[in-house]
């Protein structure tokens, strides 16, 4: 990690709500066509935790994101989850701890073709392949009211707004309660008073659901709302990390330039 000012963020002063890590990243390396993306990035989610992850855009954060549910497979280092090394996992394995993890695509990836009911009763029927007709009706009841859309479920994809597809695709996630929740850019594309509404959405899931959560994001409204603790990448390295208030106090002027 750089030392970028001595008044910012030693690990004295990480919040966590748990010493257990879920996930742990260590030495993580990743480039494409000789260009590197990711350099010797190392970090850990604590169980309960809401972990931002801040940078510009081009810094890295969705490839590493990729990297932890292994859709990427990055040159070097390791990435553990639920105590696993995920490059000892057979293809088996990998597919059991990726049920433990939601991941919410920056665009939503409902699919058009599908109702909302439709769209999440198609992870419930792939992985609680036990459940009974009505427990799968109850669990999408359940998801939708939590996202506040119980109205939308027969609707089709094409006919919601831009913060209700997000929303409905933060239903399909939840619907199989998962362990840890992967936010890529939560908030990219919406208004102000959208972006706040799903900002809040993830703090409620945190608290439902007891999830840990990793957000990776470029807006500060939405790191200000859900953030335990924020890590920041620059060029493909981590360059600090600490609480909010860390942060909103730094002297620093990269960070300053996020933190106006």
């Amino acid at each position: 990690m750089k030392n970028l000012q001595t008044d910012i963020i030693t690990k004295d002063t990480i919040r966590t709500t748990s010493s257990e890590p879920l996930i742990i990243v260590n030495n993580l390396k990743m480039g494409f066509n000789d260009q590197s993306v990711l350099s010797d990035v190392s970090l850990k989610l604590f169980n309960g935790e809401n972990l931002v992850v801040l940078g510009k855009s081009g810094s890295g954060k969705s490839v590493l994101i990729k990297c932890i549910v292994r859709l990427l497979i990055p040159e070097s280092g390791n990435i553990e989850v639920f105590g696993r090394d995920l490059k000892s996992l057979n293809r088996k394995e990998l597919d059991e701890v990726r049920k433990k993890i939601g991941f919410l695509f920056q665009s939503g990836a409902l699919y058009d073709s599908m109702t909302v009911r439709q769209n999440l009763e198609f992870p419930l029927r792939r992985i609680r392949k036990k459940m009974t007709d009505k427990e799968v009706n109850e669990k999408i009841r359940e998801a939708l009211e939590n996202v506040g859309l119980s109205d939308a479920i027969n609707k089709m994809p094409s006919q919601l707004s831009g913060g209700m597809r997000k929303r409905i695709s933060l239903a399909r996630t939840i619907v199989v309660d998962p362990l840890i929740m992967l936010y890529d850019e939560p908030t990219t594309g919406l208004d102000p008073a959208t972006s706040d509404e799903i900002s809040s959405l993830i703090n409620d899931v945190q608290k439902k659901y007891k999830t840990s959560s990793l957000i990776i994001t470029h807006d500060i409204q939405c790191a200000r709302t859900t953030a335990d603790r924020i890590i920041m990448l620059h060029e493909g390295e981590v360059v600090s990390e600490g609480s909010l208030d860390d942060f909103e106090k730094s002297t620093d002027p990269l960070i300053k330039s996020f933190f106006k």
